[in-house]
Order: structure tokens, then sequence, then C-alpha cells
């Protein structure tokens, strides 16, 4: 184990993307709510986002024709090709400093903060750790987001 990630798949680690501003209105935060039936009235009223808001939240609008058969858009998730084709979720940590609000002007900045192999019953897998730092207009900080990828 240890020969799929070469020197250029580690070179990626602490690289960022170029960072993402959007603007939270109490809308979105309305239709999240409604969407994902909410019960909280703090979200209803659009007060304050729930804590999943933020999926995709820094994302590209895309078309469904820009869309891969798993549903996310094509392009997305910065990094190296991986050896093995297979991605799935390995797991995903979301550390809020403050709650998202309605007129927030938030940042997101991701970045590789890991990759390492293990091997796996069904063979070898590569584990791609990614973080999201979010900041607000004062760059303040108001989340961090670990995801966690797996390749197989």
């Amino acid at each position: 184990m240890g020969d799929l990630l070469t020197k250029e798949h580690l070179s990626w680690i602490g690289k960022e993307e170029a960072p993402v501003t959007v603007e939270v209105s109490r809308r979105d935060i309305i239709k999240y709510a409604v969407a994902t039936e909410q019960q909280q009235r703090k979200y209803l009223d659009g007060d304050e986002a729930p804590p999943m808001f933020i999926f995709n939240l820094f994302g590209p609008i895309s078309s469904l024709s820009d869309l891969r058969t798993d549903g996310l858009a094509v392009g997305l998730g910065g990094g190296p090709q991986m050896p093995l084709p297979r991605v799935m979720a390995g797991g995903t940590e979301i550390r809020f400093t403050r709650p998202i609000r309605a007129g927030d002007s938030l940042t997101g900045v991701r970045k590789i903060t890991g990759m390492y192999e293990k091997s796996g019953s069904t063979g070898p897998l590569i584990f791609t750790v990614r973080t999201l730092t979010v900041t607000d207009a004062a760059g303040d900080a108001v989340l961090e987001e670990i995801q966690t990828g797996i390749n197989r």
C-alpha cells in the first residue's frame, strides 16, 4: 500500500481554490427552510439559516445538462486526477462560529488539507480531506466545513 499517491497528488495539499463570495437573503433562507421542512420559527421566518443551508452555497448554479449522473456539476472538486475512479462521501464535520443570517456577505475558500491511502476489504482506498473556511464581510470566521472523499 502507498503506491497510488504520487508527489504530484500530494503537492495539492494546502492549495486554495479561488474565493467565492455570496450574499445571503432572507428569502433564500425561508425558501431553504420550507423546502427542507424546518420546524423552528427562526428558520421559517428567515432570521437564521438552518445548519445545512451551506450545502453547495458556494457552488456554481448549473443547468441540468451540466450535471453528472450523480447530480453534481461537471468539473467540481478541484484537485488532481485520482487513479481510483469511484468517489464516495466519507463524512462531513461542520464547526459553526456563529449562525448565518440574512444580509450576510460570506466568502468561502476551499483547499485540500489532507490526502492518504488505506487498504479496504475490497481493495485500495484514497482519502482526500477538503476544508471550506467561511468568513463574513469583516473577515470574521463563520464556520469551517471538513469533508472527506474516498476514491476506490
